[in-house]
């Protein structure tokens, strides 16, 4: 799935939108990937001598890869999937890792159980085969 498919899931939308492509859907889990490029503006102020990617825009791939998953599973079930996802909670984020200007990231969220409308997942963040940060969510949609 490309970047257009993407738009045609969420409404999330540059310069705010931080998953390039989805590599694969399959048993409720979703794998995506994000290129942080070199001349990202966040990098101009995090860090100008030592430039990291902030732990909250990682979170945000991963809620964002987690939005795409209900949007796919509510249209595999025959569902409208055309409200907008919003995160409910967020529970026990683990940063472990710094990802820097020019790598690329593996998203992954899993569907853990759904309590009416209220979707729980778990995700990470993969920098090659290493977590980069491990995080517990909810979302709903609006």
């Amino acid at each position: 799935m490309v970047v257009s498919e993407i738009y045609e899931k969420i409404p999330h939308r540059p310069p705010f939108l931080w998953v390039d492509r989805v590599v694969s859907i399959e048993d409720a889990t979703i794998v995506a990937e994000k290129y942080f490029p070199p001349d990202l503006d966040i990098y101009e102020g995090h860090y100008p001598d030592n430039p990291i990617t902030p732990g909250v825009i990682l979170c945000e791939a991963v809620f964002q890869a987690g939005a795409l998953l209900i949007a796919d599973l509510l249209k595999k079930e025959g569902r409208d999937a055309s409200g907008v996802p919003v995160l409910t909670r967020i529970y026990g984020a683990r940063f472990k890792r710094l990802v820097k200007p020019g790598e690329t990231v593996r998203l992954v969220a899993r569907l853990k159980e759904v309590i009416g409308t209220a979707w729980m997942l778990k995700g990470k963040v993969m920098l090659g085969d290493k977590v980069a940060v491990s995080v517990e969510f909810a979302c709903t949609l609006s």
